[in-house]
């Protein structure tokens, strides 16, 4: 369960604590995104040095490979991927945007047509609790339905109302022993659905709530607004997790405004295109600016990339295809983020949060290639 320990004076930042079967959460926190039982480029010893607390799973693709008998044979989702902290498995909701063309919308759940060879798959809210149970998660999320968000405002209300009708039926599903589960509130940038979905998932009263529907392709202030409407309807005594974000500035802007739990593919994603994240925004380990940097990726990064390898020697790797490259800028994209964490945690719990923010956000120059990314990410994951 959650418990608030600390809120700052200026900002809504929170400090928090989520207990779970497989150890506590100190939140803010970032979770690494492992879609199919494993962080891309990542292995668990590194993501422990680099201090992953939890990370996220994907209950579409789990169910598809390596399927439901596999890791039940297994003896759950942790012991399969070796992984004995905590595990949060998305329901299969964000699969019902980023897959629209091979899926239908019925009443009772989404009938898909498989991304690899086609065959039917139906998910609904006894299906996606059936195999968040199967695979042992910590947390489970419930089923819902995530729009475009252009979509028209017909489409956005029937999601609202679907997502509320779901998230009811998911409420009543068995669960595993200690299994929390999350709500999720959708509703664009609608103030009244946005208000209308937060105050029916609230009066269900879930274990936590995350804050659907965002960095699905919208403009980041429109991003920013869709997660104060949903933040300002969610009690204080639960934990807030916004799905599918971001930068490290979106995270810091984030945590200001009262969210608690992050997750996003960006970091392992761009770092497969070349690209280093920073404290102060991105760069391109492939230019030719970096061809003579014999300096580490970030100057102060503790991380093992930036403390054996040189900008030189990793423009090298990743020029001429090899894993390495890949590897190291997969490891320090990741661990900046989760430092960016701690130090977002240490800020809150001393007292100086807002001049953190402050800060952070006045340094920070996000490129346009991943601003870009991230735009791929929304519907891709």
């Amino acid at each position: 369960m959650f418990e608030l320990l600390k809120t700052d004076p200026h900002t809504k930042a929170r400090l928090g604590r989520l207990t779970t079967p497989h150890g506590v959460i100190e939140t803010p926190v970032f979770m690494p995104v492992g879609t199919q039982a494993s962080v891309k480029a990542l292995d668990p010893r590194e993501l422990l040095e680099m201090g992953t607390q939890i990370i996220l799973g994907n209950t579409y693709h789990l169910n598809i490979r390596p399927g439901l008998e596999i890791i039940r044979a297994a003896g759950g989702l942790h012991r399969f991927m070796n992984w004995d902290k905590p595990i949060l498995t998305d329901s299969g909701g964000f699969q019902v945007f980023s897959l629209a063309k091979i899926r239908k919308i019925k009443a009772h759940g989404v009938e898909f047509r498989s991304h690899l060879d086609g065959s039917p798959l139906f998910l609904g809210p006894k299906e996606a609790m059936e195999i968040q149970r199967t695979l042992g998660s910590d947390i489970a999320m419930v089923f819902d339905e995530c729009p475009p968000h252009d979509a028209p405002a017909k489409e956005q209300r029937m999601a609202v109302e679907r997502t509320i009708r779901w998230a009811r039926e998911c409420r009543t599903q068995p669960r595993g022993e200690g299994q929390l589960v999350f709500g999720i509130v959708q509703g664009g940038s609608d103030p009244a659905l946005r208000e209308e979905c937060a105050r029916a998932l609230v009066s269900m009263d879930f274990d936590g709530y995350a804050i659907g529907g965002v960095s699905v392709g919208e403009p980041e202030p429109e991003m920013m607004k869709a997660v104060e409407l949903a933040e300002a309807w969610l009690p204080a005594n639960k934990a807030r997790y916004a799905m599918g974000l971001g930068t490290p500035a979106q995270l810091v802007e984030l945590i200001a405004r009262g969210v608690d739990m992050f997750d996003c593919v960006l970091p392992t994603r761009i770092a497969r295109n070349g690209t280093a994240m920073t404290r102060r925004g991105s760069y391109s380990l492939k230019g030719g600016a970096c061809k003579m940097d014999f300096s580490p990726i970030e100057e102060g990064c503790s991380c093992f990339a930036c403390r054996h390898f040189t900008r030189a020697y990793l423009r090298h790797l990743l020029n001429v295809n090899e894993i390495l490259g890949l590897r190291m800028l997969s490891v320090h994209n990741s661990h900046l983020v989760l430092r960016v964490m701690a130090d977002a945690r240490a800020a809150i719990a001393e007292g100086c949060f807002a001049e953190y923010h402050r800060d952070f956000i006045a340094n920070y120059r996000p490129s346009q290639r991943i601003l870009a990314a991230r735009a791929e990410a929304a519907t891709q994951q």
